[in-house]
């Protein structure tokens, strides 16, 4: 199941402490469009209202632009697919102070389009600074190494 998308900043903005799945709810279009990689997760992120949860600013860009309906919003509100007690454990997690749902990857699971999202509390800058110094050293050992 290779990932169709992937938000390229969730794991470095945030530490991730428990990842979720669920299904997306889209129409016949959007799906033909994800399974094409007309899908960006760059900048969106799940909510939790009147307990459903929803995968909000993903776009969807449409897989034939001529034959997408004239009033479709690539960017819309979509409903996830958890179960009630997955939802009801996320409200509970998610009123802890600094804790938030981000999305990780979409990818296919027989057939049905899945979103990988994690529960994660935000990085500090110090510590994203202290994750980039630490890929530059490890590659620099990497160069040195191939030199030998």
């Amino acid at each position: 199941m290779p990932a169709l998308a992937t938000n390229p900043r969730a794991k470095f903005d945030y530490h991730i402490i428990e990842t979720y799945e669920a299904g997306l709810v889209l129409s016949g279009f959007e799906a033909k469009a994800v399974k094409n990689n007309r899908l960006t997760l760059k900048g969106s992120y799940v909510t939790i209202k009147n307990r459903e949860a929803f995968l909000i600013n993903a776009q969807i860009m449409p897989y034939q632009p001529k034959n997408t309906p004239a009033d479709y919003d690539p960017s819309r509100t979509r409903k996830l697919l958890l179960h009630k007690k997955e939802i009801k454990s996320l409200i509970g997690r998610i009123k802890e102070k600094g804790l938030t749902l981000t999305p990780i990857s979409v990818y296919t699971k027989r057939n049905r389009v899945k979103l990988e999202f994690g529960l994660g509390r935000g990085k500090k800058k110090v510590d994203k600074r202290e994750k980039i110094k630490k890929r530059e050293s490890d590659r620099k050992m990497e160069r040195a190494l191939k030199r030998r």
